[in-house]
């Protein structure tokens, strides 16, 4: 692994903890020796992208609460992550707003009555558009990954959709998979 690589698993980012750091992020990139921090540009009410509306399962054009956020790793942005509500679940509490979430948003999901059990992971390497390469400081020759989540409940009802994409040479995705 390069200096400049980072290692990153899902499964912290997708369970509700009732204990622990209050910013997960920040504390993993910690316990490595590193800075982590993340900013929220925005978070609104916004007409479904196709794409997410398919994934949760909505007709395109449908409400969703969004959240956007730019994650940095000692000072330098590492990805950029937009995460979608149903707005029937997010609209009026802390999902709809830019304040940090206590305990995070899977936690707050977890309080209002939504916990995820499943969750599908789709990973595709392709070049960013302007504004991703603007934001995760990249050169316009340089590849991103995407990851598109879909957490479901236990009814398989989706919670929410997740679209991060990170600079392709400083990322290694690991699964861990428990067989039986």
């Amino acid at each position: 692994m390069s200096a400049g690589e980072w290692v990153s698993t899902s499964m912290p980012y997708v369970t509700p903890r009732d204990k622990g750091p209050s910013d997960l992020w920040g504390a993993e990139a910690a316990a490595k020796g590193r800075r982590g921090s993340q900013r929220i540009v925005r978070a609104e009410e916004i007409a479904a992208p196709s794409e997410v509306a398919e994934l949760l399962g909505t007709p395109a054009g449908e409400a969703v609460v969004v959240r956007r956020r730019i994650m940095y790793l000692d000072d330098t942005p590492c990805e950029l992550t937009d995460t979608f509500y149903p707005a029937h679940i997010a609209r009026g509490t802390r999902l709809a707003g830019t304040a940090k979430i206590p305990g995070g948003a899977v936690r707050l999901l977890a309080d209002l009555g939504h916990v995820g059990v499943r969750v599908r992971e789709d990973v595709i390497a392709r070049m960013p558009n302007e504004e991703e390469q603007q934001t995760l400081q990249t050169g316009p020759h340089e590849p991103v990954l995407q990851l598109t989540r879909l957490t479901l409940d236990g009814d398989d009802r989706p919670l929410q959709v997740d679209v991060i994409v990170m600079p392709a040479q400083r990322q290694r995705l690991r699964y861990e998979l428990r067989i039986g």
